[in-house]
């Protein structure tokens, strides 16, 4: 069996073919099309690709050789640097890079790979994105907007969060609608205006995200402290379930479990800071409302607490526990199995 590691760029990739032991064996450049594939099967029958994991990047390519039923793994690039310092060509290029990515393939047997259910859950995260940005965009121009109230006078006060309702944006619009129309209320009110579209766009956005989780995990809507926005960035992140064998490999994924950090008679642990640090944020907004509004979470947070934890320390163990309630979730939902 020969693995072919490919290093993709916006207009053109590098492949390298290594054979079971990583000796390197072909190497092809060219365009992001299908010549690279009538190279490949020039070489040998059996094969595997492996693609560096830069989706925004790689997804064409991963779409030209599913199609064509070619076997494709994705390599995350963390993988690859080990390799590019084992190897004896010094620098960095894209045969190197390629080299690399084809041997840490070979090195780790259980890499992600493209897997059915894929687009639903893409589509998702292309509104969650979609989201976010509208919700940065209109933090921009909100501050913005209260610098100018201020210039045109100290005395018009607007209460902390009242931007993001339309009642108060409507309010507004209508008291700098009666003020002489000078530069500067003109671009208070194209501000207010930007405002009420952002607004109505997130409002639209908020309930398909809802519509669309209610479909797909209906169940993990019934978890206390987790709404739509939450449901929806758990979906997208941790993507397909059946990727985590256990609930471990996900709160590792997550960022949630803590890491080992012991010598000699000292056995302790510390926080870990890498993961996936968007699933981690949802799983700490889960875990956040749920020490306040829900018994259940409040009683473990006092019994963690009462062991000699800080507030903090006990709200990780309690994400870890969700990150486990996470897992069993989604292994029970029908369209996600």
């Amino acid at each position: 069996m020969i693995v072919i590691g490919v290093d993709v760029h916006k207009h053109s990739l590098t492949a390298a073919a290594v054979d079971e032991l990583g000796r390197a064996y072909a190497e092809w450049s060219g365009p992001v099309d299908g010549e690279v594939v009538a190279w490949a099967r020039a070489l040998g029958e059996e094969r595997l690709w492996a693609v560096e994991d830069c989706r925004h990047v790689t997804r064409s390519l991963e779409r030209t050789l599913l199609a064509v039923g070619e076997r494709l793994v994705r390599v995350p690039p963390r993988l690859t640097a080990p390799q590019r310092r084992r190897g004896r060509v010094r620098g960095k290029s894209d045969s190197i890079d390629a080299l690399a990515v084809a041997r840490a393939a070979l090195q780790e047997p259980d890499l992600d790979r493209p897997r059915a259910g894929v687009e639903t859950l893409r589509e998702l995260k292309l509104l969650v994105d979609h989201r976010d940005d509208l919700v940065e965009e209109r933090r921009r121009c909100q501050q913005r907007l209260r610098w100018h109230l201020h210039e045109l006078d100290p005395t018009l006060t607007v209460p902390l969060g009242a931007l993001d309702r339309a009642v108060w944006i409507d309010r507004l619009g209508r008291q700098l609608a009666r003020r002489e129309q000078a530069t500067q209320v003109r671009i208070a009110r194209d501000l207010v205006g930007r405002c009420r579209t952002l607004t109505r766009s997130i409002g639209e956005l908020d309930r398909e995200l809802h519509a669309r989780t209610a479909t797909l995990a209906p169940r993990l809507l019934q978890l206390p402290g987790c709404g739509a926005l939450s449901a929806a960035k758990l979906l997208c992140e941790i993507g397909p379930i059946e990727r985590f064998r256990t609930d471990a490999q996900l709160a590792r994924h997550a960022g949630v479990a803590p890491l080992d950090a012991s010598s000699g008679k000292h056995q302790r642990h510390r926080l870990d800071r890498g993961g996936n640090r968007q699933l981690n944020c949802a799983l700490h907004r889960i875990a956040i409302t749920q020490g306040r509004v829900h018994p259940p979470a409040r009683a473990y947070l006092e019994r963690k607490q009462n062991e000699g934890k800080t507030r903090r320390e006990a709200i990780r163990c309690l994400k870890r526990q969700l990150a486990r309630t996470v897992y069993t979730t989604l292994n029970t939902e029908p369209l996600l199995t």
